[in-house]
């Protein structure tokens, strides 16, 4: 059943779509939800109980605070790559869907991967140290098959001419990382050069070099609570990084010890 502009203004009991902040949605049928692609200012929006496959049409419900949409027939967790442009999204109730699958722990890391400004997932509070474990061991979350974003590379130039760009490979990493946090991408105009054409002889330091550099574009756009989630995240691997060292030195002391001994 589509969901038509006529039964959203009865519900909500509004004249026209733009003003419409709340409506509920339970239990309708619902297979159709592209009216939403008309209604950028829902901030509150029930659809629990239908039978709705894609939130494509949701990508642009940018002032969406909540969203309930428990037990419908969403297919895979792909589709919540429809909901990272919303950055004012904190309550998301997506239990009972087939794209839940069976392990629960991996599934709430992997939606809070793509979604890490959730405060709210299933019911359940979401907590700074699942955020931490969710960006290190999480599942990342792709665009689904045949949608725009996949058919064509960014801004629209074939792989072929781009993949041994640097300034593309940094655009491209920045961008993911943007996604990730739930950020618009930036377009190409709006990076600087940042390597010489030396780098494109070696491309292992090419990877990492841009790979810093993706970073550190992206933390000028980071508000003071996301800047706290990379600053938790990158504490937590420094401390992994400093005890895989202590354990290789008191490894080769045990074995220079072995060796003077014999």
């Amino acid at each position: 059943m589509k969901l038509t502009r006529k039964q959203v203004l009865a519900k909500a009991k509004a004249s026209d779509l733009d003003s419409v902040k709340k409506l509920n949605c339970w239990g309708c049928n619902l297979t159709d939800i592209s009216i939403f692609s008309q209604m950028a200012n829902i901030e509150v929006l029930t659809l629990s109980v239908n039978s709705i496959s894609s939130l494509s049409p949701l990508s642009g419900c940018l002032s969406l605070c909540e969203l309930y949409l428990r037990r419908n027939n969403i297919p895979s967790l792909s589709e919540l790559s429809h909901l990272r442009p919303l950055t004012r999204l904190r309550v998301l109730w997506l239990a009972e869907n087939p794209c839940c699958g069976t392990d629960s722990s991996q599934y709430r890391l992997t939606v809070l991967r793509c979604l890490p400004r959730l405060q709210k997932l299933d019911n359940q509070v979401v907590t700074e140290d699942e955020i931490t474990l969710a960006l290190a061991e999480g599942e990342e979350v792709t665009t689904p098959p045949g949608s725009v974003q996949n058919q064509l590379s960014i801004n629209g130039v074939p792989d072929a001419e781009t993949e041994n760009d640097p300034l593309n490979y940094n655009m491209e990493e920045t961008n993911k990382i943007r996604e990730e946090l739930g950020m618009k991408p930036l377009s190409r105009d709006k990076f600087p050069s940042l390597c010489s054409p030396s780098t494109r002889e070696n491309k292992p330091s090419m990877k990492k070099s841009h790979t810093l550099d993706a970073v550190l574009l992206l933390l000028r756009d980071l508000d003071e609570e996301e800047l706290h989630i990379v600053y938790t995240a990158t504490q937590n691997r420094l401390q992994m990084h400093t005890l895989d060292s202590e354990t290789l030195t008191d490894s080769l002391q045990a074995q220079k010890t072995a060796d003077i001994q014999h």
